[in-house]
């Protein structure tokens, strides 16, 4: 088709959807001051497109070569961009597994948009914005009415561990993988671990986090 061949006005048309597509889903995570924003999801979109133009340019011109050889090595080399996004926490959470798919997502956009395949470009732009946004509350959602919760606390040494967990379970919560957390706080009178609480009904979060802080003993708590 003649929307496919490789023209100058086609290559500017590329480019600058691959700018737009990837502008679009980058939006999300630079509103939101994620480690890979706005930009860096314009130049991996961007990026991917013009190696995918260059694999097509080379085929076409010297019809030599794999078209989708270059394509491959994108596909398989983002993912040393991605890990850069991806962190553990000291209280071993993952974080960035969003932000490291979404550029993945992104190059795919982009190589679709260098070869010219518009139709998956657009939609797969347009699928990974909406799961990126929409999806997103839904997602929160989910996880803050889970059973199950990964939590770090900080007890004061006066109140023995038996006791925490005694009034974890007068509020219909079992607990598990307790791991004592040794060096995390400079107070000496202040045990910290982590450990996995188990929720018999559903109950907010953030509402049954309320309820632990006011256990005797409690000096922190967050969830993981």
């Amino acid at each position: 088709m003649l929307l496919r061949e490789l023209t100058m006005v086609e290559v500017i048309l590329r480019i600058l959807a691959a700018v737009l597509m990837g502008g679009i889903i980058g939006l999300e995570r630079g509103m939101n001051n994620h480690s890979a924003g706005l930009r860096t999801y314009m130049l991996v979109c961007v990026g991917s497109c013009l190696l995918m133009m260059t694999n097509q340019y080379m085929f076409q011109v010297f019809g030599t070569g794999d078209p989708a050889r270059m394509g491959a090595q994108v596909v398989s080399g983002i993912g040393f961009l991605g890990a850069g996004t991806i962190m553990v926490t000291r209280h071993n959470q993952i974080k960035g597994l969003t932000t490291a798919a979404g550029l993945w997502a992104a190059a795919g956009v982009g190589l679709a948009l260098g070869i010219g395949f518009y139709e998956a470009a657009v939609m797969g732009a347009l699928a990974i914005f909406v799961i990126l946004t929409l999806l997103h509350r839904w997602d929160d959602h989910m996880l803050k009415n889970a059973k199950v919760l990964p939590v770090y606390v900080e007890l004061s040494m006066d109140v023995p561990l038996s006791e925490f967990l005694h009034q974890l379970r007068k509020m219909d919560v079992d607990f598990s993988d307790i791991q004592m957390e040794q060096g995390q706080t400079i107070d000496e009178d202040v045990r910290a671990f982590t450990a996995t609480l188990h929720v018999k009904q559903r109950i907010n979060h953030g509402l049954l986090m309320s309820k632990m802080r006011k256990i005797d003993g409690v000096v922190y708590l967050e969830d993981l």
